[in-house]
């Protein structure tokens, strides 16, 4: 990741001070730098008009324009890699945390067009840390996306309890959970999305550094070979089970259907969250052993489809319209299907995952499941207390989960990740 600078960034160097009043010694304070968004490396800074994907997207090494109507990472075309991260907010001064806010949205803009953070990780004051850690130098943006949500807790703080949309709902206990809370919740989370899992890796750190003393990671998710797309002349993703997982998801380029399902409206509001969307993470594990020892006639008969083709119960190919009363009344592809749950839709961005394993010899593996829609209450709770009946649920335990309201995009140079949000409560913020 090379630190190419645009004329603006060079407009801005020449009016800046002399290099020992730049930084402090431990973090970075580039959050009021007019900053560039030309990529390095050759590659291409792609626009998005309301979310409408270029083809190029899908280009590896490519870069994904940060600036939009709707933040990138939710109907952007699926990379491979992720890095996700949950962090609670350690201090109380209002100001000081949408410093922060704005330090972040500068980082990720710099990060997002494969530029080095601040002024690099190299050629500053040899006295202080450099204000990028490094380890992306040389690399490709990767097309990497970063994604910021506001979890329950954090409304309890800076005087936004009136500011919670009543969407951002806590989630209720579902038949089968077994919640580490060690592994759950957050009031901040940044998903960062790549295709390199270095630059994801990267982006993560960076924020968690800049953020030290005013933000801590509770919990974070590797994860890689992505369990769906949002592309929809891709194939279709398997998940660990050795099965296609998110057949029907909602593309990119359908733009009624992220209207209708994904996108925060004036009609759902509140406010600040038009444009947006809300979240919800489960870190699903799968019990690898028993399920790699299940006949494949059983497996097929849960999922509610064949191993192979992927193909519905009773049909040839994978995106025939399927017959759901020809699956059995507990097959997964029956409960979750919108017929069965009054229409709910969401659309799925999940990640595999392995962290080594439990200290009895079995994988720690599943499926990091993220599901972004207009409403938790008519998307995600229905469907998943559908699924209280589902076969799969012998193979699979929730052992995390999390929501989060996704604000709407950073629209331009003077924007900031939140800044409908502050701007509109107590103690307004420009």
């Amino acid at each position: 990741m090379t630190d190419t600078k645009s004329p603006e960034d060079a407009t801005s160097e020449a009016a800046r001070p002399s290099a020992p009043t730049r930084r402090s010694l431990i973090g970075w304070g580039g959050a009021g730098l007019a900053l560039g968004a030309a990529a390095a490396g050759g590659a291409v800074v792609l626009t998005r008009a309301g979310d409408d994907i270029d083809p190029a997207a899908a280009e590896m090494g490519a870069a994904i324009a940060f600036h939009g109507a709707h933040q990138a990472g939710i109907a952007t075309p699926v990379q491979d890699r992720l890095h996700f991260a949950a962090f609670d907010v350690k201090t109380d001064d209002r100001a000081e945390f949408v410093q922060l806010l704005k330090e972040w949205t500068a980082a990720a803009r710099r990060m997002t067009a494969g530029q080095a953070v601040g002024e690099g990780a190299y050629g500053g004051l040899a006295e202080a840390p450099p204000d990028d850690t490094g380890e992306a130098l040389g690399l490709k943006p990767s097309r990497l996306t970063l994604t910021v949500g506001f979890g329950p807790s954090l409304f309890e703080k800076f005087g936004l309890a009136g500011r919670r949309p009543e969407a951002l709902v806590d989630l209720p206990k579902f038949a089968g959970d077994n919640l580490d809370k060690n592994r759950s919740g957050g009031d901040l989370c940044v998903q960062a999305c790549a295709d390199d899992p270095q630059v994801a890796v990267h982006a993560i750190r960076n924020l968690a550094r800049i953020g030290f003393g005013k933000v801590v990671i509770k919990w974070s998710q590797l994860g890689f070979g992505k369990t769906s797309s949002t592309t929809p002349e891709e194939q279709t993703p398997r998940n660990l089970m050795g099965f296609k997982d998110g057949t029907r998801n909602i593309a990119g380029t359908e733009t009624d259907r992220l209207k209708k399902f994904v996108w925060v409206d004036e009609k759902t509001g509140p406010d600040w969250m038009v444009g947006g969307s809300y979240l919800v993470a489960r870190r699903i594990r799968m019990h690898i052993e028993t399920w790699d020892r299940t006949s494949l006639q059983e497996q097929e008969d849960i999922f509610g489809r064949d191993k192979g083709e992927g193909a519905p119960v009773g049909r040839a190919k994978e995106h025939d319209e399927p017959f759901l009363k020809a699956m059995l009344p507990t097959a997964h592809v029956r409960l979750a299907h919108p017929d069965s749950n009054d229409g709910a839709t969401i659309l799925r961005r999940g990640y595999s995952f392995t962290d080594g394993t439990d200290g009895l010899g079995r994988l720690d593996a599943g499926l990091f499941f993220l599901a972004y829609q207009k409403d938790v209450r008519t998307g995600f709770i229905p469907i998943q207390r559908n699924l209280a009946t589902d076969t799969l649920n012998e193979y699979i335990q929730h052992v995390g989960s999390a929501i989060f309201a996704i604000p709407p995009g950073v629209r331009d140079k003077d924007d900031w990740w939140g800044r409908e949000l502050f701007a509109g409560s107590k103690g307004a913020a420009s």
